[in-house]
């Protein structure tokens, strides 16, 4: 199974005995699964059955959804006499004020309200036909959108994949940075110690050594490597796994984020503080790529 962006777009559309109907899907990324359907004037009873459809075809993502219809009439047209007798009305006082103005017919019934569709033609099983199919293409219009946020999740996967080399590399430089050698530990405490020693000889050495033990022990990032590494395995397995899995590889970046906060708070060598600071910048724009994900 492949991730999914919250990312797409998608259209689908047809005709009935009765109506032609577009349906137009865009998502963008959401905390959760937000929707906001627009649907035409009549078409009210199809929403909660449009919205459960849409909840099971996807787990999170901000999705609109707009339904438009044209209904078309079985039954022909019929003249709207007042309606004709206006514009006739309202034409000739233009042409008396613009003697050069025409009046056609096919212009007179090209205006709205002079010719209006006959619907005897219609009835319920037509009405339950339409919402139907408008359903079956909303059917069709999810089964592309879904398809468009696989492709945009594979494109966004490769880039995470990318970064996550990035911090595997980087974590592995940091563990083999000279200054955790024990040998650098004992040699910058030694010349800490002479300093202070040199400028107060009475300090208690038992105590010298108490203290120069607690430093060199919160000196130590071994557990924070660990993780970092540990943690990048887990990401790996998650993108492998597929699915909606972008809230664990948020919550993922935080502990990445977490571990490299005290990586950089703990370090006294300028190398491996260097190597935090781009731990910290990597980790960044993991989290950025991630919150494109279902």
């Amino acid at each position: 199974m492949t991730v999914s962006s919250m990312t797409g777009f998608s259209r689908a559309s047809g005709a009935s005995a009765t109506g032609q109907w577009v349906w137009e899907l865009r998502s963008v990324n959401g905390r959760g699964l937000e929707q906001r359907l627009r649907l035409p004037p009549g078409f009210d009873d199809v929403e909660t059955e449009a919205r459960g459809r849409i909840a099971k075809a996807f787990a999170r993502g901000n999705i609109g959804a707009t339904l438009t219809v044209e209904t078309i009439s079985a039954g022909g047209f019929r003249l709207n006499e007042a309606a004709l007798a206006a514009v006739i009305d309202a034409a000739e006082r233009v042409r008396a004020r613009v003697p050069s103005a025409t009046i056609s017919a096919d212009g007179l019934l090209a205006l709205r309200g002079v010719l209006e569709p006959v619907d005897a033609a219609r009835g319920e099983d037509d009405d339950r036909a339409l919402r139907r199919d408008v359903l079956d293409g909303l059917d069709q219009a999810l089964v592309a959108l879904a398809a468009a946020r696989r492709a945009e999740g594979r494109a966004v996967a490769a880039v995470i994949e990318g970064q996550l080399a990035r911090l595997g590399d980087l974590t592995t430089a940091a563990a083999a940075t000279d200054g955790r050698r024990p040998e650098a530990i004992r040699a910058r405490l030694t010349e800490q110690l002479r300093r202070i020693l040199d400028a107060a000889p009475a300090f208690d050495p038992e105590r010298l050594h108490q203290e120069a033990a607690l430093i060199a022990s919160r000196a130590d990032v071994q557990e924070e490597i660990d993780r970092l590494l540990a943690h990048v395995g887990q990401a790996r397995a998650l993108l492998a796994e597929g699915g909606p899995v972008g809230r664990r590889l948020d919550f993922l970046a935080q502990e990445f984020g977490r571990e490299a906060n005290t990586l950089c708070s703990k370090s006294n060598d300028p190398e491996l503080t260097r190597l935090g600071l781009e731990l910290k910048a990597t980790i960044e724009q993991f989290r950025e790529q991630v919150q494109n994900l279902e």
